[in-house]
Parts: C-alpha cells; sequence; structure tokens
C-alpha cells in the first residue's frame, strides 16, 4: 500500500510538472522580487520583509522586496500584472488595495480574478470601533441607537482614509443598521488618531496595531471588534456581530502573481507561507502588529479573496462609494 501510495504521489506530481519548463522543479534558481504597495516601515512592508527573509532561509535564494506606493495600491498592482508570470514576481496587497480600489478609483483598471493568481493568504486584523465617551457610547448597541433617524444626535466617526476598509466597514454598519453617521476620513493615521485622542470625533475605528497602546492606557475605549470570534488576549473586547449580525470586517495580507503564473510554483509559494505562518518566532512579529497569521490552503485563498471581492463590491456600490471617489480621482 505505501508503496502504491508514493508511486500515485510521483505520477500526481510529473503530471503536474509535465507542462512546465524545466526550471520549474528546481524552482527558484535566481532572486524571486515581492512588490509592496506602501513605503517603507509601513505595515504591508514590514509583513512583506518578514516573510522575504524566512523565504530566503527557506529556498536559499533571495526574496527582494521592492517598495511600489501610490495610488492606493494601483502602482504596485499595475506593476505585478504586467510581469513575466514565471514565478518571480509577487506582490503582498492589503485588502483595500486589492479588492476595494478597482471599485473606486478610475485609474485602477484592473481586476483581481482577471488579471491576478491568489498564492496565499498572510495575516489578518479586525477592526477596532474606539471611543473617548465610554459613558455614553461604549456599547455599539448605544451607538447604532445615536444614528437612528430622529435620534437628534450628532455622531462623528473617523477613519484612516476614504476607501480603507475601517471606512468601508462604517458603510457596512450604516448598511446593515439602516443608520446614518457623520463620517471624517483623515489623511492617515496619526492625525485620525490625534482627533479621537482629543475627542474631536465620537468613534474610531481602525485596524489593532495603533489602538491597542491607547486602550492600554486608558486613553481610548474599545466598543467593539469586528472579527468572526473573539481575539486572543483581547476577549473582553464585544463582537460587533453580537450586536449587529454579519458585522465581520478583516483588513488582511495576501500574496499575488501575474495571471498565468504556473499553478506548481503558486503551489509552493502555498505550502512555504503555511509552514511560516506556523513558526512562534514569524506568529510573535505578527502579532506585534496586531496581525494574526491567516492560514488557508492555495484554493480556500482563492476562494477567500473572491468572496471578499464581491462583497466589498456590494458595499461600495450601495454606499455610492464607486461614483463618487472614482469622479474625485478624475478631477
Amino acid at each position: 500500500m505505501k508503496r502504491r501510495t508514493i508511486f500515485k504521489g510521483a505520477a500526481i506530481l510529473a503530471c503536474a510538472l509535465g507542462g512546465l519548463p524545466a526550471y520549474a522543479a528546481g524552482y527558484p534558481d535566481k532572486p524571486v522580487h515581492m512588490l509592496v504597495p506602501s513605503i517603507a516601515g509601513s505595515a504591508p512592508d514590514i509583513i512583506a520583509r518578514l516573510l522575504a527573509q524566512k523565504l530566503t532561509l527557506a529556498w536559499n535564494e533571495k526574496v527582494i522586496v521592492e517598495n511600489r506606493p501610490g495610488g492606493n495600491g494601483i502602482v504596485a498592482m499595475h506593476a505585478m500584472n504586467r510581469a513575466a508570470p514565471d514565478g518571480y514576481t509577487f506582490g503582498l496587497f492589503h485588502a483595500a488595495a486589492a479588492v476595494a480600489t478597482p471599485f473606486t478609483y478610475a485609474a485602477a483598471d484592473f481586476d483581481i480574478e482577471r488579471d491576478s493568481e491568489v498564492a496565499a493568504t498572510v495575516a489578518y486584523t479586525p477592526m477596532l470601533l474606539v471611543t473617548k465617551y465610554a459613558k455614553k457610547y461604549g456599547t455599539l448597541a448605544n451607538v447604532v441607537k445615536a444614528g437612528e433617524p430622529g435620534s437628534g444626535q450628532d455622531i462623528v466617526i473617523g477613519s484612516p482614509t476614504r476607501g480603507s476598509v475601517p471606512n468601508l466597514t462604517i458603510e457596512m454598519l450604516q448598511q446593515l443598521t439602516h443608520t446614518k453617521f457623520r463620517q471624517v476620513s483623515f489623511s492617515g493615521t496619526s492625525q485620525a488618531i490625534q482627533a479621537a485622542v482629543e475627542g474631536d470625533i465620537t468613534l474610531y475605528i481602525d485596524g489593532f496595531a495603533p489602538l491597542v497602546p491607547l486602550i492600554k492606557s486608558g486613553r481610548l475605549s474599545p466598543v467593539a471588534v469586528t472579527s468572526e470570534s473573539p481575539i486572543p488576549e483581547y476577549e473582553n473586547i464585544p463582537l460587533a456581530k453580537s450586536a449587529v449580525p454579519g458585522l465581520v470586517s478583516l483588513g488582511w495580507f495576501a500574496l499575488f502573481a501575474p495571471k498565468g503564473t504556473p499553478a506548481p510554483i503558486l503551489q509552493k509559494m502555498n505550502t512555504e507561507v503555511r509552514n511560516i505562518l506556523a513558526q512562534p518566532d514569524f506568529i510573535a512579529r505578527l502579532k506585534a502588529l496586531g496581525t494574526y497569521p491567516m492560514v488557508l490552503s492555495r484554493d480556500d485563498s482563492r476562494k477567500f479573496v473572491d468572496s471578499e471581492k464581491h462583497r466589498w463590491e456590494k458595499v461600495i456600490t450601495s454606499a455610492g462609494l464607486n461614483m463618487h471617489l472614482k469622479k474625485t480621482a478624475a478631477q
């Protein structure tokens, strides 16, 4: 039985590699480039460099991170999609760049399903809703009630940038609860957090990393987290979906490649990434960034990204952001 299993596995592998160039079996045999849509020192950049270090050690071949900021991910995505689909160019993209930007910016003439291959999901961060006014708006139920028509309350919710996952999560909240809040999208996280701490906005929503220190210091209070299940070490923060069914929203990072990249190479990348995501030191580095391992097979990674694309498309279209932001970008 064991011999049959071995021979069967060898036959499957031979079939898988049969249509590939000879070098595929020894991949990689030269440096691999990993494009990132943001500046050095940003969360995507740090995650990409941590991953590149691990891949370099595993393959004994350099994995080089290249920063291609600009256009909410458009510059990097276009560069990746136009690269040769030979397995030597990948891109680490966050959720907004991969699945929201195409619906919100006119210059984003790409479709993640049509133009790219999904190699592996890497990490995720849930959205965290916080406030300086915990006595009045310390629960999501109170926030929703305040946003109902006729409440007479002027609730201002801030997010780091227009078209970001935090911004889209506010839109999702409004659509699920039939409420309306006054939104303020800042030009970046630092400015937004300052406004939240000073009480210039009622609530603020963002990923975990920039908010945890402020919660621990007592400068801001958590209202709800948008994960599917409680976050380890933060189990006391209520789940948003408990107050608003369906309010689950994640910022995530995934590895993509140009369309047509050979399947065995994509599978090799997926397998190696999953191995890395199981390593305690890598997990610890992710947690320090407020992110958590997202371990999925290549097929499940593709299904996840596709579902996220269609889910956010509905939110964006219903909110009219596809029209607003595309017009704004064109001006």
